[in-house]
């Protein structure tokens, strides 16, 4: 096990100012991006999926029968985003499409004996990192936490980056 790197503050150089309170932010969200991308590669290499394509089961797992169209909006994600992962999943057999019998152009999704499998895994999952947090906060620590990551996916997504002057 690597040892944990300090992302605190006082990580920071001792002899440098703080960084202001957006920068700090963006500093944060980066060691978070990391510390998801690192998780998710220990995932892969342990059970063979990664952590974006473990969420993807765990909601087909809660929703069965769930299309491509809701799961990308649950996802917050663009259905050709989700194609490749959805045909990952297929071929290795851990969800099932089915036409859908109301609306022969839908696919509905349901998990397999293997993604069901896949589906209960609970250690070295991002998800078991996300349970011990919020064991530890408050009902407003997790209220905040939604509000400011949702306000921020929302803003992301709504503004695109302006173009770069060059």
């Amino acid at each position: 096990m690597r040892p944990s790197r300090d992302v605190s503050p006082a990580a920071m150089p001792p002899d440098r100012a703080p960084l202001n309170p957006r920068l700090e932010f963006m500093r944060l969200l980066w060691a978070v991006d990391h510390g998801l991308h690192s998780t998710s590669k220990r995932l892969e290499s342990g059970s063979g999926v990664t952590g974006p394509q473990r969420l993807v089961v765990r909601i087909v797992g809660c929703y069965p029968g769930i299309s491509a169209g809701e799961l990308a909006a649950v996802l917050v994600t663009h259905p050709s985003t989700l194609s490749g992962v959805l045909k990952r999943l297929e071929s290795r057999e851990l969800i099932e499409r089915r036409i859908d019998p109301a609306d022969g152009r839908r696919a509905q999704f349901k998990l397999t004996r293997k993604g069901k499998a896949i589906d209960g895994l609970r250690a070295g999952t991002v998800e078991s990192t996300v349970a011990r947090m919020q064991s530890k906060w408050t009902a407003s620590d997790m209220a905040a936490v939604q509000r400011v990551l949702g306000s921020l996916a929302q803003e992301l997504e709504a503004k695109p980056a302006p173009k770069s002057k060059r």
